[in-house]
């Protein structure tokens, strides 16, 4: 069982900056692929990027590549996400997600989500 709880959300204006933690309990969190999503009301939720379980292997959305980076601290058990240049259209509930042994783009391959948190770029 693992619990995930982000922070760092808030609302900023187009092109700045902000910087997501997701907090994991357990003591396994380093055998979990790690990833953040992102869903506006009435939209399916949608991959942002993910980070294999040693941060070797990072994937990203095409929007978000060059603009948003995803880092994970074992010793911490957190995993990060760095957004910069932000737009309008990144408005959005940001989760993370943890992947038991693998580490996915989609959805359903995740097993555990924290609760969410808002970010809000206004232009």
């Amino acid at each position: 069982q693992v619990q995930l709880v982000e922070s760092g959300g808030g609302l900023v204006q187009a092109g700045g900056s902000l910087r997501l933690s997701c907090a994991a309990s357990g003591r396994t969190f380093s055998s979990y692929g790690m990833g953040w999503f992102r869903q506006v009301p009435g939209k399916e939720r949608e991959f942002v990027a993910a980070i294999s379980q040693s941060g070797g292997i990072v994937y990203y959305e095409d929007s978000v590549k060059g603009r948003f980076t995803i880092s994970r601290d074992n010793a911490k058990n957190t995993v990060y996400l760095q957004m910069n240049s932000l737009k309008p259209e990144d408005t959005a509930v940001y989760f993370c997600a943890a992947d038991w042994l693998r580490v996915g783009v989609d959805p359903s391959d995740y097993d555990y989500w924290g609760q969410g948190t808002q970010v809000t770029v206004s232009s």
